[in-house]
């Protein structure tokens, strides 16, 4: 019922690749995310496209950048039937919990593995694969020590 939202930038090479991200904050999973190489509507307007059915007086929370602000984005959100939320000026707290994620995924991909020059391929796999084993298999304690896809799967 809950979810947020945030762009972060992927660090590598001379070229800026960009990853937006929407995690559900009742199990912490990543349902749905987009990498490329502009922050523009368009590139925001991917990722929403790809939310599954949500339930009714869905929340999606997102800092107050000139994406999520745009007419196009206020509107695409409204015709899902989701409630958009946004943070106070200055108040990145807010938005914590996917600054968190986007956090891990660098500090245990890019930071880690020193991945500072390679090709575009090379980080769109280290993204979708990090995404697929912080969904599927990274447990984490305050889901009783469950992955996020195990632990949804264990409620219903």
């Amino acid at each position: 019922e809950k979810l947020v939202t945030d762009i972060t930038y992927l660090p590598y090479g001379q070229k800026q690749l960009y990853l937006s991200s929407i995690l559900d904050l009742y199990n912490g999973e990543v349902i749905a995310f987009t990498i490329g190489d502009r922050q523009d509507t368009d590139f925001v307007l991917h990722t929403l496209d790809q939310l599954p059915v949500l339930p009714e007086n869905c929340v999606l929370h997102s800092d107050q950048g000139s994406v999520y602000t745009s007419y196009e984005y206020q509107k695409a959100v409204k015709t899902k039937g989701i409630t958009m939320s946004m943070s106070r000026k200055g108040t990145p707290a807010d938005n914590a919990s996917i600054e968190s994620f986007h956090s891990s995924l660098k500090s245990e991909t890019f930071y880690l593995d020193r991945l500072e020059s390679t090709t575009t391929t090379i980080v769109e796999q280290t993204v979708e694969t990090y995404i697929h084993y912080y969904n599927n298999i990274r447990i984490q304690t305050k889901l009783n020590n469950q992955p996020p896809v195990t632990y949804r799967q264990l409620a219903a």
